[in-house]
């Protein structure tokens, strides 16, 4: 590279990228169940204790994120895909599925809400599955998909 030569500043933030993130965030700021954001935290407190889809947030954005619609575009894509990433791995790892009354599913897929607040859950889980579900993305995009 050539003295003058002027290195891209921009880079592309994968799925994985940012489900890492949202792991690093939740070590260091705690987990919640029930709500996005802890509500028992101040509210100007930047970074409360977060639920799996709230850390996502935070982790994309930089601050609270309330529903996605929030996000700019660039950013919408980026949390939706590394939503649908850490759907993926819970349908194959975690799975819970609702039921009807009458014992029909009514999602075939695993919603990180359900399975943030089921009280078996637990802040290693949800960082192990955050954690988990980016080295599968890693392993299906930047490897070819070999085992």
């Amino acid at each position: 590279m050539k003295a003058t030569h002027n290195p891209p500043t921009d880079v592309q933030v994968t799925p994985a990228d940012l489900l890492r993130m949202a792991a690093l965030y939740l070590r260091r700021h705690g987990w919640t169940q029930g709500t996005y954001y802890a509500s028992d935290a101040p509210a100007d407190n930047p970074t409360p204790p977060a639920c799996v889809v709230g850390a996502i947030g935070i982790a994309c954005a930089g601050h609270k994120v309330e529903h996605f619609a929030d996000l700019d575009t660039d950013d919408r894509h980026t949390y939706l895909d590394a939503i649908a990433v850490l759907v993926d791995y819970l349908d194959d790892h975690y799975p819970i599925h609702l039921f009807d009354d009458d014992g029909l599913c009514i999602d075939d897929h695993t919603s990180p809400y359900s399975w943030n607040d089921d009280p078996l859950c637990t802040a290693d889980k949800v960082i192990a599955a955050l954690e988990g579900a980016a080295k599968e993305w890693d392993r299906l995009h930047t490897q070819g998909g070999e085992q």
